[in-house]
């Protein structure tokens, strides 16, 4: 790759595919609601900001004008939180990310890149059944599985590859949420509470950020066309088997309750999932020190406001 668009360059994914990019001599072009959220690259040479939102998108080829490789589609609003089960917000983000591939088309981009969530996955397993229980953060990958849908059609109907990264629970430095679970964990273990959890014999997975950042560009260079990756790991632990380990890197002695909460429904069956095929397809595969990066990670979190 020579060339890219990244939309939600100011984010915490988009924004650290765009600094490793960036650091490999790759142009990029930035594409975020401001220049304030883009101001951490202005001292990069080759790389280009562009302010722009979903109904801006259209103009978007009259500032890149010679293309790109891969167009990587990030921007969202509302991810944490009850904006998790605004459906109208989700509506939004799935329109968004269509006219983000319309724009890539225009763009003469050679593959698009939509980043969705693992929770996909879960509503897959629901399509065929007559009657399920579905968790209020469906909405949100239902909106994630709605643009996967359409842009897969778009794209098939405008000549441009298409490829989706599905991202597990994301975790590492640069993630501002003071709502996503491996935040509150860490947060609450660093101020010496003691964590009230589910029982958690479920598998789990959470997925650091340089693991993130080098499978999407693996994903923007070998993926296959039309095809979706489960970005996470290939070896899973139960959630249990997880919070027990991130304990034990930052405070042994911390009480972990579980079993405070009911474990609920759970849609995750990962037999039906190939969570080998980005290593297949590619070669990479998340496997970085747990232990470094959830120590990166608590450093990052002590500078955070909850």
């Amino acid at each position: 790759m020579d060339r890219v668009i990244i939309t939600g360059v100011g984010g915490f994914i988009g924004g650290a595919l765009a600094k490793k990019l960036l650091e490999q001599d790759v142009v990029v072009y930035g594409v975020d609601i401001s220049l304030e959220v883009m101001q951490r690259f202005i001292s990069y040479e080759k790389f280009i900001p562009i302010v722009a939102d979903f109904a801006t998108y259209e103009k978007l080829d009259e500032s890149i004008i010679e293309g790109g490789d891969v167009f990587f589609h990030f921007a969202l609003k509302g991810s944490f939180g009850p904006a998790l089960k605004d459906y109208s917000l989700q509506l939004y983000n799935a329109d968004g990310a269509c006219k983000a591939l319309e724009a890539a088309v225009r763009c003469k981009c050679k593959k698009f890149v939509l980043a969705g969530t693992a929770n996909e996955y879960e509503l897959k397993n629901y399509i065929n059944m007559d009657y399920f229980e579905p968790r209020y953060t469906c909405v949100y990958s239902t909106g994630k599985l709605a643009a996967e849908f359409i842009c897969k059609t778009l794209a098939y109907n405008n000549g441009i590859e298409y490829c989706g990264g599905l991202i597990a629970m994301a975790y590492g430095e640069g993630n501002k949420s003071t709502t996503s679970l491996p935040n509150v964990i860490i947060h609450q273990i660093l101020n010496k509470q003691e964590p009230k959890l589910i029982t958690g014999n479920n598998l789990y997975d959470m997925v650091y950020i340089s693991e993130i950042v080098d499978s999407f560009i693996a994903i923007g260079q070998y993926g296959k066309n039309m095809k979706s990756y489960y970005i996470g790991h290939r070896k899973l632990k139960t959630f249990r088997e997880m919070m027990e380990r991130i304990r034990n890197i930052l405070n042994p002695d911390i009480l972990l309750h579980f079993g405070a909460y009911e474990d609920g429904p759970s849609g995750m069956d990962y037999s039906l999932i190939d969570i080998d095929a980005l290593y297949n397809d590619t070669g990479f595969e998340c496997k970085t020190d747990f232990k470094k990066s959830i120590l990166k990670t608590a450093e990052w979190i002590k500078t955070m406001q909850f």
